[in-house]
């Protein structure tokens, strides 16, 4: 065969949520990048839920956007509804969830990888990793990568980001069949190609309900569920909108019942989930519905939400309602649900299984340990989730970009994001199952808030070259901008005089006898920003941006300053850098168990090795003795 002479410096294997990223990341910070994708037509394609953002999710959508991303900008393109959950709760855990028109967000994906310099996109499956040996003993490096039709590109670093199709089977009922996400062909023979290469795999498994079409379902006796009032865009590069140009399509909400529950648990035997023939573990956050009935025997009914796939599109997805049922017991079970009688389904739920990395064997940069220049990203790494796949995308794509410039990587920490927390507990502590972010994993989540994840991560996008001169002259105003509205609120002071008490007594607030700050004011539980305009008279006109994060900095100042304690101290022990070539079987008084978890996991840091499961205080105590003997 004649010799290819094709190449690039960075090849991204996939194009779903974290390819995009990883692929855009690498080429904007000015290196030639390649990506493929078994199908151009389903670039940035959202097999589940028609949806971005959501709790702890919302939060890194906008920390994608604050270091360069591109996820929240398209998110607000698509949007057809805007939603904050979780208002009734502190400000830790309020987190932005749209949903989004699924063709809008594939067609703006798509255009945007297109319009990009450095990047190339070439529609072919991968089949092959090539490699090298080192010389250090059992590490191999990147040389390139052979599609299935004989091409061979050789490359300096490889991002596989192939999503649920390595090796995936789809399972409807008692059939099973090879076949990746919406009808989509499965990726075969890569994962013998990275087994060869030295890398572990493992075995998942998700599922997604049913598409129903719109005009099948009485939508009049559902609880209708609407958009909020005040949106704020996940993107500093978007416009604030007024709510009716963003929340453009009503979602509903229906409930399960007694006959619903009855016709699963009758069919349980032909679930593809308890017939036997699923293996993988499936994700715990988001289960099936017969899996939810048979770990939850004593709820009367579950909550589904019937949200819209798109403005120009009758499907409509049941979220909460997925299933590896036959299609039969697919009809009954959805016909059993109250405006639902007459259903019709447009595509039929399944499961599916597919072949993973076991996380641990990556550096927090998502590099792997044994294979220079390989990286890994999204539902490869063992989690679940459009916002997670496109959090891991991005940092495996700037890694990558900037090991080839010659640059030192970027690590981000458990304190400065919630996408430091995700990678760092993959590749710390590893999953047996489809990893879901939360803010309860989250020791820092006071100070990791959704409203000031820009004031945490422009800085680093800056740095690395992914926010442009402009877009960071802009984040530097509204830095000032809150640091000066923060001023003015510590230093206001507001009178006790009967307009104020009156509006206080009106908010269930305590009257004042002499005058107070107004900082102290906003404090108080039940005041708000937004309740006390009228006597805060001195309130210059701010971005509802400036407006919110000045707001929470005063309110939590407290706790927020006990945190940041916290923080440093925990640096500290991240600061305490553990030798590569470190022999942790030498070590007196090292436990077997510490030292074999620590051999494996091979810890960057004194305070990532504290996070391994099975590595004790005590443990940490003798390894740090012996870190300070051999200085």
């Amino acid at each position: 065969m004649k010799e290819n002479t094709l190449s690039t410096s960075v090849a991204v294997i996939g194009a779903g949520h974290a390819g995009i990223e990883a692929a855009l990341a690498s080429a904007r910070i000015g290196v030639p990048t390649v990506l493929f994708t078994i199908n151009l037509d389903a670039i940035g394609n959202m097999p589940c839920n028609p949806s971005l953002g959501g709790s702890a999710k919302g939060h890194l959508v906008f920390e994608i956007d604050a270091l360069g991303g591109e996820m929240g900008y398209a998110a607000d393109l698509a949007t057809i509804q805007s939603r904050t959950l979780n208002l009734g709760k502190g400000a830790a855990v309020h987190s932005k969830r749209v949903q989004a028109d699924r063709a809008e967000y594939k067609k703006i994906m798509k255009r945007t990888l297109e319009q990009e310099k450095n990047l190339r996109i070439v529609q072919a499956e991968i089949v092959e990793l090539k490699t090298e040996p080192t010389n250090q003993t059992d590490i191999r490096r990147v040389t390139g990568v052979v599609t299935h039709l004989g091409e061979e590109w050789s490359c300096e670093r490889v991002i596989i980001a192939t999503g649920t199709f390595l090796e995936s089977q789809i399972f409807v009922g008692d059939k099973v069949y090879y076949g990746g996400p919406d009808g989509m062909m499965p990726s075969r023979g890569l994962s013998a190609s990275l087994q060869r290469a030295g890398i572990s795999l493992m075995r998942f498994k998700t599922g997604t309900p049913a598409r129903v079409s719109r005009r099948s379902i009485n939508l009049d006796v559902l609880e209708v569920q609407e958009g909020e009032e005040e949106i704020t865009p996940y993107s500093s590069r978007s416009e604030e909108l007024p709510a009716e140009k963003v929340n453009l399509a009503p979602c509903h909400v229906v409930y399960t019942n007694k006959d619903t529950h009855r016709i699963i648990l009758d069919n349980l035997g032909r679930s593809a989930m308890y017939s036997g023939n699923i293996s993988g573990e499936g994700p715990r956050y988001c289960p099936s519905i017969e899996t939810k009935l048979v770990r939850f025997k004593d709820k009367e009914r579950h909550q589904l939400f019937v949200e819209p796939c798109g403005l120009d599109t009758d499907e409509m997805y049941i979220q909460g309602f997925s299933t590896s049922m036959p299609t039969d017991v697919q009809y009954e079970m959805l016909r059993s649900l109250a405006g639902f009688e007459n259903a019709e389904i447009m595509r039929y739920a399944y499961a599916i299984e597919y072949d993973l990395a076991e996380p641990t064997q990556m550096l927090p940069t998502l590099e792997f340990k044994r294979v220079s220049g390989l990286y890994g990203a999204g539902q490869f790494n063992g989690t679940s989730g459009y916002e997670e796949a496109a959090a891991q995308g991005l940092v495996a794509g700037i890694n990558a970009g900037l090991s080839v410039k010659g640059e030192e990587p970027m690590v981000l920490s458990r304190s400065s994001s919630y996408i430091g927390m995700l990678i760092d507990d993959l590749v710390t502590k590893g999953t047996k199952e489809p990893y879901r972010v939360m803010t309860s994993r989250s020791e820092y989540r006071l100070i990791l808030r959704q409203d000031n994840a820009d004031l945490r991560l422009t800085d680093i996008g800056y740095r690395v070259g992914l926010i442009g001169e402009e877009r960071y002259k802009k984040f530097t105003q509204k830095r000032r901008d809150i640091e000066a509205e923060i001023k003015r609120i510590e230093s206001t002071v507001i009178a006790p005089t009967k307009e104020v008490n009156e509006l206080l007594k009106s908010l269930g607030s305590s009257e004042l006898k002499t005058g107070i700050k107004l900082a102290e004011l906003l404090r108080r539980p039940e005041i708000t920003y937004k309740a006390i305009e009228k006597i805060d008279t001195g309130r210059p006109v701010l971005p509802r941006g400036v407006r919110v994060s000045a707001e929470v900095m005063i309110k939590y100042a407290g706790y927020i300053k006990r945190e940041l304690s916290e923080v440093e101290k925990q640096k500290r022990l991240e600061d305490k850098k553990i030798p590569e070539d470190i022999d942790y079987k030498s070590i007196l008084g090292l436990r077997l168990e510490a030292s074999e978890k620590l051999d494996k996991i091979r810890p960057m840091n004194i305070g990532q090795a504290s996070r391994i499961s099975g590595v004790s205080p005590a443990d940490i105590s003798v390894l740090l003795i012996y870190l300070t003997a051999k200085r």
